[in-house]
This record gives C-alpha cells, structure tokens and sequence, in this order.
C-alpha cells in the first residue's frame, strides 16, 4: 500500500547529521526518569549506593505491579533526584562493569509460536514492557488491552531525527525476531511503514507484517498520521505502537535472553559542529554525546527534536524515547522592527516564501518565536500542515470549552500531541497547539 501525504512542511534546519555512525565508548552515567512516564505512579525498588544489573527493575508501577522499568546500565545508582511531592525525577546510575539479569532465551523460529501470555510475562520481566506505547492517549499500554493493530513507523520525518535505514542497516535479525515478538500480540496486523525511497534490506524484506510505503513532507512519519491514513482509530478500540529501534530490543531480549539497551543517536541543529549519527544507550548522560561538538555561545539542548523535544541542562540525561539530541543557539536578542524588517530567506523563515531568495537553503534557528501570543487569527494556517480530516480549529475550540461530546465528534481519541507540533509552528498567534491537545486527551481519559 502507497500512502501519499501532502499537506505538513520539512522544516529546513541547519546541522542535519551525517549519513554515517561513529562510536563514542561508553558513557558515565545512565538514568531512568519515572516523572516523564505519563499516568505511572512509581515505586522504587532501588535506593543510592546499591549495586544494580543491566535489566534489573529500578522501579514499578503502582497502579500494574506487573509493569517494571528496567536498568539500562551496570553499576552503582549514585543518586535518586525527588522532586514537589516527592516525586520521583530521575535514578541516576554511574556504570561500571557489563552484569546483566539473565533471562530464558528463546530459539529465532519458535518464536512465532509462543502463546500471547508467555509472551507479555516475559516482557514484563525483563523491564521492556514500557517500550509498547497505546493510542488512544499515547501512554503505556495496558496489558490487558487487546490492541487491533500494532504500529511501527520505519522513518522519520521530523527535523534532525535518527536515519532509520542507518539504524537499522545491520539489524535485520533482531528485527524480524522483534516484529515475529509482536505478532504474537495482536489478532489484527502488524503495520510497518516505510519511507517511498527507502534501500533498507531490514524493512523492505521484513515478514509477518504488512508493509505501507509513506511519501510526503513531515509529519509524514508520525505514527498517529499514518494510524490515521491505514487503519483509523475507532472509539472503544485501541492500537499499540513500538518505535523501530525498539523492535530490534524487544528482538535481541527474546533471543538473547538480555535486555540491550543500545540505540542510534542522531545529534544536530545549528550549534553542532560535525552532526552525526552517534552508537549509544538509552537514558545516556547527553554530555557524552556532545562532548567536543558544540559551538561557542549560549545554546539550548533538547532531548528530542526541535518541534517536540524537552530542554534539559548539558549534565542532564536523554528520555527513554528520545533518540535525537537537538542544539540551537539560545537567544533573547529581539529584532529590530519586527515582521516589519525587510530580509530575505537567509535572515528570515517562511514557511510561504514570504520574502527574497529561494527560501531552500539550511536555516540557523534559535529559540526565538519572533512573537509573543496574540488574539487567534483562523487563516488556515494549521490545516496546511495537518495531513488529518479533523478541524482543527473546532477541536481548539471544544476543548478549551471543555465539550466533551464535540471533542470525541470531532476526533480528539486520533490525535496526540506530536501530529499538532506543526501548527505550533505555523500558527501566526503564537498558540501552543499541541500542549491544548494534551490537555484534552488527559481531559477526555480522566473523564474516562
């Protein structure tokens, strides 16, 4: 199946990685951060100064015991952050040596044949369950849930995001044990989407799934756009997604009976020096990523791509899901004039060619909105870069009014926050779009 999406925006940013990948050694420290798991409530099983295993369970969820979160990294845990309310931040572990919880391993071609429950107990021992995402409400998936499909996006779109085809150009073993893993899961199909122009042996030959071939500009791979185009989400009904990467985890668990939390890491923007594709961890200290690679000046380094990525300091420590480290020159220099400045396509962004120049070539961004919030200007300017048949605006609407009826009518239980990241950009108001949607899925699964 083609699938041809047309109206979103490729966002041209300076520092795009390079198409190769280099190893940094192993980092210092890990850590898991409990507080960005949406809906979990935490319970440690770890306190500082203990020795923990690669895939030993540093914590679990209160509200499904079953559901543990596993050490990415051998070591010692050298500190438990709290934060308001005791909330747990973050359990940092300094590495040393390789020990590893050891699990039963199981033969590549009997795989397919394991019953559905041996299969989620052995994810959920082995730490891994987190790894499978739900929508609606993108949270951890319930597993209980009987999904009617699971998803896996095999590229991605967003501005300085991990090459995929790269990530996984050796992986083609532990990736079809993932997808033969995650076929046991569901009695609907597994979808793998995949780039129009993608050579990736791994993806274009993978079995026991169904292959959809994406073309178009981001969000273009953004599983909920493509969810939407394939096999929309109905309510009452649910779908479990997986990133590409961790299906070669979930692949190299089964297999090997280890949890390996190794992962391709994309590092770029405007004040990197030589962006390349990095070999890493998951929950890595980003220091070791940036280590002699940013430029001089004040920066803003984000966990994630510029569009959805959260800001953390140069000793913090990348989340769970984030594969790409983000750097753009930290500014709060305001222009003079304003939108009334005259410039071309080298001095100012548009995503209309509003101004001189071709408008082709890499821009260097910076924090600056150029703008502060404004009365709401409904000029489309969100629906040309929302490849969905929902309203967006009428959707604004109903949630701020809190309509929860209009809300489901108008198709909130498809949406996440991440496919309205694009309107934040574009929209003349400076309205956080994507922060409203969250608001009315957290609203919407409250409510129940």
């Amino acid at each position: 199946m083609k699938i041809q999406i047309t109206k979103g925006h490729d966002i041209r940013i300076a520092g795009t990685p390079k198409r190769e990948i280099v190893s940094i050694g192993k980092p210092e420290k890990v850590a898991l951060k409990p507080i960005e798991f949406r809906g979990v409530k935490p319970k440690l099983l770890v306190k500082e100064k203990d020795t923990v295993k690669r895939g030993q369970p540093l914590f679990f969820d209160k509200q499904n015991p079953e559901v543990t979160f596993a050490s990415p990294g051998s070591g010692t845990v050298s500190a438990v952050n709290f934060g308001p309310k005791r909330s747990i931040e973050t359990i940092e572990i300094s590495l040393d040596g390789d020990d590893a919880v050891e699990h039963e391993p199981v033969r590549f071609h009997a795989i397919p044949g394991l019953e559905r429950e041996h299969v989620k107990s052995a994810i959920m021992k082995g730490g891994l369950w987190p790894l499978i995402k739900q929508r609606p409400f993108n949270g951890i998936a319930d597993p209980g849930g009987n999904p009617k499909a699971i998803f896996i996006s095999g590229f991605n779109s967003a501005p300085l995001a991990v090459d995929i085809d790269l990530a996984l150009s050796e992986q083609s073993g532990p990736f079809q044990a993932g997808l033969n893993v995650l076929s046991t899961l569901t009695d609907g199909d597994v979808h793998l989407t995949v780039s129009e122009g993608s050579v990736s042996e791994t993806m274009v030959n993978a079995e026991r799934v169904r292959i959809h071939y994406v073309n178009g500009p981001h969000p273009a791979g953004n599983v909920g756009i493509q969810i939407h185009h394939i096999d929309p989400l109905n309510p009452g009904e649910i779908i479990w997604t997986v990133a590409a990467q961790s299906v070669v985890t979930l692949g190299t668990f089964f297999t090997s009976g280890e949890y390996d939390p190794s992962a391709v890491f994309s590092v770029g923007g405007p004040s990197i020096n030589n962006p390349v594709h990095v070999n890493g961890i998951i929950g890595m200290n980003v220091g070791s990523l940036l280590k002699d690679r940013l430029t001089d000046g004040p920066a803003r380094i984000i966990s994630g791509d510029v569009l959805t990525g959260k800001e953390i300091s140069p000793d913090g420590f990348m989340g769970y899901y984030d594969t790409t480290v983000s750097v753009i020159p930290d500014s709060d220099d305001r222009e003079f004039l304003g939108l009334l400045r005259p410039g071309t396509s080298d001095t100012r962004y548009s995503l209309t060619n509003a101004f001189l120049s071709s408008n082709s070539d890499a821009f260097h961004f910076t924090n600056q909105t150029s703008g502060s919030k404004r009365p709401m200007v409904p000029i489309d300017a969100w629906e040309k870069v929302l490849p969905m048949d929902i309203y967006a605006n009428a959707l604004y609407r109903a949630i701020l009014a809190e309509d929860f009826d209009e809300m489901e009518g108008l198709g909130l239980i498809e949406c996440d926050e991440e496919d309205f990241a694009l309107c934040s950009f574009s929209c003349p108001s400076k309205i956080d779009v994507g922060s409203v949607i969250r608001m009315g899925l957290d609203m919407m699964e409250k409510e129940g």
